[in-house]
């Protein structure tokens, strides 16, 4: 298990992560759209986030750094944009952390089924550190 760098974009995403794989050698990204996901019967995609990126990463000097764009509506702060994300292949840990770091802090997404996992959830610490927690079960791998 790592803890991993995950960094929001203001429209920008795929600009930023062409540059850094450029900067840094490495692969070139694979990026998935809003418009890429599967649709929701609950929740209409608006146009605009169509074409944003909703999630790519990068290997740089052996450390996995993720990227998306901020969702249309969604408050956007340059400088509070960095989140650490767990990915863990033990979901007992991850309702363990998440619990835990919920404690006098704010719950951004209740832990639950995605897509792209069994279990994802998002918390802000008390101390204002923007963890995300995704349970790695192997069966949806984004």
């Amino acid at each position: 298990m790592a803890v991993d760098v995950y960094i929001n974009f203001n429209g920008n995403c795929r600009e930023a992560v062409e540059f850094y794989a450029q900067v840094f050698k490495t692969e070139k990204p694979q990026i998935m759209t809003f418009g890429e996901s599967p649709p929701s019967t609950e929740f209409a995609l608006p146009e605009e986030a169509k074409n944003l990126v909703m999630h790519t990463r990068l290997t740089i000097s052996g450390s996995t750094v993720m990227f998306s764009d901020t969702f249309p509506g969604m408050p956007f702060t340059l400088g509070n944009n960095i989140s650490l994300a767990i990915v863990s292949t033990n979901k007992e840990d991850i309702e363990s952390y998440f619990h835990a770091l919920k404690e006098g802090g704010s719950i951004g997404m209740e832990l639950q089924e995605t897509f792209w996992s069994k279990c994802y959830g998002q918390v802000t610490d008390k101390f204002g550190v923007i963890w995300q927690f995704n349970y790695d079960s192997g069966e949806m791998g984004i």
